[in-house]
């Protein structure tokens, strides 16, 4: 992904307590205004807000679905839960919507929800998946993203043989369609994260709130980056804001403070139900609505 001063915007929709095609008006919608430049989903497999027995879509199936039905679009999974699918096979499901949307992912990945949260535990317990501490969940994002940009990259099948991820004969095809590959987006703000992100990351993600946390680690990261001697600038910023349809002006507000901060990729958390025409509502009431 270029990087560039001006923000770009997008939109979040969190695919729960929703029907598939209220997300795809929205994201058709979308895909329509020049001024909405990506678009993103979640990945849990139950509801984490709302009804606990209501419904939620697995994330990269959805995101398939959707890559086939727009056209301009940059879309992705903000984050992917390294904790719900083998990396290998992650990056097989990638590498495909890559090839479906025609080169137009960003690969959004981060540790997972920590499973102590209640609401997230039950994802793990409901699905037969097993849950580790957080160390265990850092240390597997790292190789994670190792095994996943080599199964993007390299011509030949390989052994990878590290702590946590174990492979024979690893080959992936076809490749994406972005090379050398898609952006790679982590997400999250502890510090282990944060140096996975300063290693691996294209773009960086963390939701907003606390501005002056936000910052915090955004400077964290930069110390990160120059202990293994990256350039802080070449990851994009990027801050997860949420949206309120009643009232637009703490949004604004926010908006203007994360750009302020030095974050250029902004999204937009959109509430369910959506509004219609709710994307040409963010456009002018939360995008252009910044420069007047």
């Amino acid at each position: 992904m270029p990087h560039s001063l001006h923000p770009s915007f997008g939109i979040m929709t969190a695919p729960q307590q929703v029907g598939y095609h209220d997300v795809l008006r929205v994201w058709r919608e979308a895909d329509a205004i020049p001024q909405i430049e990506h678009a993103w989903l979640f990945d849990h497999l139950m509801p984490i807000a709302g009804g606990p027995d209501g419904p939620a879509y697995e994330g990269w199936t959805l995101l398939a679905a959707l890559a086939a039905q727009t056209r301009r679009l940059r879309l992705g999974v903000l984050v992917t839960s390294n904790r719900f699918r083998p990396p290998a096979m992650l990056a097989k499901i990638a590498a495909t919507v890559d090839d479906i949307c025609g080169g137009r992912l960003d690969f959004g990945i981060g540790a997972g929800s920590r499973p102590g949260h209640p609401l997230a535990r039950r994802e793990y317990d409901a699905h037969g998946l097993p849950f580790h501490d957080a160390a265990h969940a850092a240390e597997s994002l790292a190789e994670a993203c190792t095994v996943i940009r080599r199964l993007w990259t390299e011509a030949e099948p390989f052994d990878f043989h590290g702590t946590h991820i174990r492979l024979t004969g690893a080959f992936c095809n076809p490749k994406p369609v972005q090379r050398p590959h898609p952006p790679i987006l982590i997400g999250g703000r502890s510090s282990p994260t944060l140096r996975v992100a300063a290693e691996h990351a294209d773009l960086w993600n963390i939701p907003g709130g606390d501005i002056d946390d936000v910052v915090r680690r955004s400077a964290l990261l930069d110390r990160y980056c120059a202990e293994i001697g990256r350039d802080p600038a070449s990851i994009t910023r990027s801050i997860h804001l949420p949206v309120s349809y009643d009232r637009p002006g703490p949004t604004r507000d926010a908006i203007a403070e994360a750009i302020g901060a030095g974050f250029r990729h902004i999204v937009l958390g959109l509430p369910s139900p959506y509004p219609d025409g709710v994307a040409r509502w963010v456009t002018d009431e939360l995008i252009t609505s910044r420069n007047n």
